[in-house]
């Protein structure tokens, strides 16, 4: 079953998250296996971080957070590293569009030199954040395909599975 849908709104002045279904509990349950955590006290953690990050102008702007939330959810965590990594993900992809839009906007040569910096600094980092995911679902583990092999005349070549023992020492 797919994790409910989650809503932000500001009600008179305080922020709140909310999630969409008729039964709260499941509601909730849905939502923290999708994110890959058995912990209430991780999901309710993870569900105030975004309130300060999607904003807009120092006011809660519950289309960011909803946003933030969805990328959360979409790239389906399954422990909390990679709930607390995607979250990471959603608040650095956040800034680097506020700096790409004051990038687009610079009156001077300054405010063209901090924006520029501070956007390839961020995409940077978000590149680095997709490849820590990438490895940390992936165990490290690098697997190398050969596709062509020439063996010249006298030469030998072994077909299959071949594993590298390393060298023994003498």
């Amino acid at each position: 079953m797919a994790a409910p849908s989650l809503s932000y709104e500001v009600k008179d002045g305080v922020g709140q998250i909310s999630i969409d279904h008729d039964d709260p509990q499941t509601g909730l349950m849905l939502l923290m296996n999708a994110v890959g955590t058995s912990q209430s006290a991780f999901m309710d953690g993870l569900l105030t971080q975004p309130a300060g990050v999607g904003t807009v102008e120092q006011e809660d702007d519950p289309r960011g957070i909803n946003f933030m939330l969805s990328v959360v959810k979409g790239i389906e965590p399954q422990d909390e590293v990679e709930a607390m990594l995607a979250t990471q993900m959603a608040a650095v992809h956040m800034a680097s569009m506020t700096f790409a839009r004051r990038l687009a906007n610079v009156e001077n040569i300054p405010q063209q030199d901090s924006a520029e910096k501070a956007f390839n600094k961020l995409t940077r980092t978000f590149t680095a954040q997709v490849e820590a995911l990438k490895r940390y679902r992936t165990g490290g583990e690098q697997k190398m395909t050969v596709e062509h092999v020439t063996v010249n005349d006298g030469g030998q070549a072994i077909v299959g599975n071949v594993s590298g023992g390393g060298r023994q020492k003498k």
